[in-house]
């Protein structure tokens, strides 16, 4: 996922230290000796390689504070193991500060592996409202959101104009395109992030949530997939594949490779994060110039991104709370905040920065953007969430390749949902 994305290889995840707190016996107060000095700042995948000239401009500054970055692997499931693993190491750990998916800060902060924050120290309200809920546990703040992300719908614009046709708000309305005009062209009518990994969560919470449904409630008390919504939801899903207008080579995509194939000119429609945009319009690119964003469609309506993308958060055993703690207000201040979108393609949290007019020439599709992410709702917060995400994907592959029907996978889910959150 990669804005976590979310997303998905959108995520990015950052190894940085922060400010007083004690947790697993560890304590790091701001004023205290040692809390200035060197750091670690762990990532996923720098896709566009943005994030070391944007730390080359903290480390000039900051001779006696160098950050060491340390990348991680690409895949969203990958990167949340080797942090796991980092973390559980206690003292030993090698991360003082992680870039976390946004819905891993439950997980995360029910665990005591992250440091509570005080909302005092940073801009708050100059982020857009949605995201700061995603960097809160129980009412506290344990993260900094850094990078944002809602889905979009890209479309092949030439062909829809060449065809006459506006682009689809509702999911009856892509099918019906997806099937009649896709052929016509020689491209796949629609593909997502379909293999059994985090993209997957995303894409089924997505097509839940468009349908007037949800997953869990009360940050992971109570299990409500059981519902038409859900069956309606993840019979789109099937009924693609069934019918062929999602191509059964989508069920191994991941960001990147629906992202070339939308890119390489196979698909008219693709879900995927705002990314894509800025890479498939790229001189060179063969759709270059002839393609589209919108929202989401719904089943009767435009329908609900999951809220993607990263929050910095702080190791419990950080070497050096103080740095940590500025590097994260560097980060996520405007200018460095203008650069993660000028330079890394990803959505700042910063909402001036959705209205600049240069910014919007440049990237036209902010206010599309923007309106995903006011409307998007999470993923369902859980402190299990790494297992209710595994669920998640197992039963909704095996719906999406015909192994179980959409009403006995919801049944499923419901039943192995409850088991992983102890219901």
């Amino acid at each position: 996922m990669r804005w976590m994305r979310a997303a998905g290889r959108g995520l990015l995840v950052l190894v940085v230290v922060l400010t007083g707190y004690a947790a697993s016996g560890v304590r790091a107060d701001v004023g205290a000796p040692g809390g200035r000095g060197p750091v670690t700042l762990a990532t996923a995948g720098d896709l566009t390689g943005y994030l070391g000239p944007l730390l080359e401009g903290w480390n000039r500054t900051h001779p006696d504070e160098q950050v060491t970055l340390v990348e991680l692997p690409d895949s969203a499931d990958e990167t949340h193991a080797q942090m796991t693993t980092d973390l559980r190491s206690g003292e030993r750990s090698r991360f003082d500060v992680l870039n976390i998916d946004v819905n891993w800060t439950s997980q995360f902060a029910a665990a005591g592996w992250i440091r509570p924050l005080p909302r005092e120290r940073f801009p708050l309200d100059t982020f857009l409202p949605p995201v700061v809920d995603t960097a809160t546990y129980e009412g506290r703040l344990y993260a900094v959101p850094y990078v944002t992300n809602a889905g979009l719908l890209f479309y092949r614009a030439d062909i829809l104009e060449k065809e006459g046709i506006e682009p689809p708000r509702t999911w009856d309305e892509l099918e019906r395109i997806a099937e009649t005009v896709a052929p016509k062209y020689g491209l796949d009518g629609y593909a997502g992030q379909f293999l059994p990994y985090e993209g997957l969560t995303v894409n089924a919470a997505e097509a839940v949530y468009s349908a007037g449904g949800s997953i869990l409630g009360d940050e992971g008390e109570r299990v409500t997939v059981n519902s038409e919504a859900a069956r309606e939801g993840i019979g789109f899903l099937a009924r693609g594949v069934r019918e062929g207008w999602i191509p059964k080579a989508a069920l191994s995509y991941k960001e990147e490779e629906s992202k070339q194939a939308f890119q390489d000119g196979h698909l008219l429609f693709l879900r995927n994060w705002p990314y894509v945009y800025a890479v498939a319009s790229a001189a060179g690119s063969p759709v270059a110039g002839r393609i589209g964003a919108v929202p989401l469609p719904g089943s009767d309506g435009p329908g609900t991104s999951v809220l993607g993308g990263s929050n910095l958060a702080v190791s419990s055993h950080a070497r050096h709370p103080d740095t940590a703690s500025r590097l994260i207000a560097y980060l996520t201040g405007e200018r460095a905040q203008r650069q993660v979108l000028t330079s890394g393609a990803l959505p700042p949290v910063r909402a001036a920065l959705y209205e600049d007019p240069e910014l919007v020439r440049r990237f036209p599709y902010l206010p599309t953007l923007k309106a995903g992410v006011l409307a998007a709702a999470p993923r369902p917060k859980s402190p299990e969430y790494d297992q209710v995400s595994l669920v998640v994907q197992a039963v909704v592959q095996d719906a999406m390749t015909g192994r179980q029907s959409p009403e006995a996978a919801v049944r499923r889910l419901a039943k192995e949902l409850a088991a992983v959150s102890g219901r």
